[in-house]
């Protein structure tokens, strides 16, 4: 059973208001199948929203971040466990450590990198936890066509565009980890 899932999302809104109703639907959602949250700790943008909806809906939120954004994100009150850390890498990691999934929300450059790099600790055989990505009205296909550029070039092998699960909506996202499982095989942490 996937007992926790990070989200990966913008620390802005967006410009379009159903990406903060996707964030929310997407808390509330977590909740409501006993999952926990492991986000980014930030009260601004889509990750405040999601935060805040699966707390508001009865999900444990640990929120993760280091202590340069501390001050400029504005920390989430109400947390289940804040941690702070030292650096954005101690944070990823822990993300990571305290994840069973990862679900990809729209956002930016953070979320780019935090998104490849999940994948490419999959693709060297570091996890082997669910990566979801949430293709909501196709903000995501860029992505999706680039990773595919990047298999076509011969930079990449098929499996390896395999990691990212696409999902259209915050309901195919949670059915998908329901029938996921999480890997007898622990992850290689120490190598992170």
């Amino acid at each position: 059973m996937i007992k926790n899932v990070c989200v990966y999302c913008g620390s802005r809104m967006g410009n379009r208001p159903d990406f903060e109703e996707l964030a929310h639907e997407l808390g509330e959602r977590i909740a409501k199948n006993d999952m926990g949250l492991v986000y980014g700790a930030g009260s601004i943008g889509l990750m405040g929203v999601v935060a805040r909806a699966a707390r508001d809906a009865g999900a444990p939120v640990v929120g993760i971040i280091p202590e340069h954004l501390d001050a400029v994100e504005i920390t989430q009150d109400g947390l289940t466990e804040l941690h702070i850390t030292k650096n954005m890498h101690e944070r990823k990691k822990m993300m990571f450590d305290r994840s069973d999934a990862f679900i990809v929300l729209p956002g930016g450059l953070g979320t780019l990198d935090e998104t490849l790099e999940i994948m490419t600790w999959a693709q060297l055989s570091l996890h082997k936890k669910p990566i979801i990505l949430l293709n909501h009205k196709g903000y995501w296909s860029p992505l999706i066509e680039l990773i595919d550029h990047v298999v076509d070039g011969g930079f990449a092998a098929e499996e390896n565009a395999a990691l990212l699960k696409v999902v259209a909506t915050a309901e195919e996202a949670i059915d998908l980890l329901n029938a996921s499982y999480t890997p007898e095989e622990p992850a290689k942490s120490e190598l992170i």
